[in-house]
């Protein structure tokens, strides 16, 4: 019989009273995730290059860079950056801790854009929801060109 898996705890998060639920939430990534793939993807295929990743100079280490142009490109994901067309409900467990989390991640989001825009880069914020649909991604494809080429 095989053995349950343990995760390891990062001591950020409280203890989940499902072994699913824990399953699930340990399998999340900060980087590469499947919409900056997506993304990024897009971007090879329409000849869009020279950017970094995760920059770790730039303000908030946009996920997509462009350090000449000044142009940072966050790529969001709907439920940690809480988007404002997904609009999705607080867990229902530990909503105290959620809530919490939910601001902090909001709140990071915005100084990062406000010292970014500070040293006058272009910000630029995709969401998750807009890379499932092919025709706005094209369009994020577009704004981007538009800011860098």
């Amino acid at each position: 019989m095989k053995q349950p898996e343990t995760y390891i705890r990062d001591k950020r998060s409280p203890i989940s009273t499902s072994e699913t639920v824990s399953r699930v939430m340990s399998k999340n990534k900060s980087k590469n995730t499947k919409p900056e793939l997506l993304l990024r993807k897009a971007l090879w295929k329409n000849g869009v290059r020279g950017y970094r990743l995760h920059h770790k100079k730039v303000p908030g280490k946009p996920d997509i860079s462009f350090i000449s142009k000044k142009v940072a490109i966050f790529v969001n994901g709907c439920f940690w950056h809480r988007c404002p067309h997904c609009q999705y409900k607080l867990p229902k467990s530990n909503r105290d801790f959620w809530k919490d989390k939910f601001e902090q991640n909001i709140t990071r989001d915005l100084k990062a854009n406000d010292n970014l825009r500070e040293m006058n880069w272009k910000v630029l914020t995709i969401w998750e929801c807009e890379l499932k649909d092919q025709e706005k991604l094209e369009k994020s494809v577009e704004k981007i060109k538009n800011l860098v080429m």
